[in-house]
């Protein structure tokens, strides 16, 4: 893939989440990993996602949405996630196009590392009773 990386880093695809992709590294991250994980549903990196989903939550099968285009990453907030923690959250809008309408998909994602690898292992549900304004 030539042009810039769909994750918004302004950094070109081969030289950002590319390399993820590639398995040539792994994401040093939460936030790397997230934005590397958003990209590949961008490029269709369906093997990716489920090498990067944690064991114990990763479903059977991962399947990409058809017909649809991942347009924009907006990150909201990061809690931990660094290069010495075990664990993290990143909260991001994650803009798309589908059949000419606009979306954004809102998640608050938690990750962890293990052996040195990031996984993500799921959407932080939001806390009960939270008013959706």
């Amino acid at each position: 893939m030539n042009g810039s990386c769909p994750c918004g880093s302004g950094e070109a695809y081969d030289d950002c989440c590319g390399r993820f992709h590639r398995h040539e590294a792994d994401a040093p991250t939460a936030d790397a990993l997230m934005r590397a994980r958003f990209t590949a549903f961008a490029v269709g990196d369906a093997d990716y996602l489920r090498d990067t989903w944690h064991p114990r939550t990763r479903p059977a099968q991962v399947a990409l949405p058809e017909g649809g285009r991942w347009t924009r990453l907006d990150v909201l907030a990061r809690s931990g996630g660094g290069v010495f923690d075990s664990d993290g959250t990143v909260e991001f809008e994650a803009h798309y196009e589908l059949g000419g309408q606009f979306g954004i998909e809102h998640q608050n994602s938690m990750f962890v590392r293990e052996n040195r690898r990031w996984f993500y292992v799921s959407d932080v549900p939001a806390p009960t009773g939270a008013a959706d304004w």
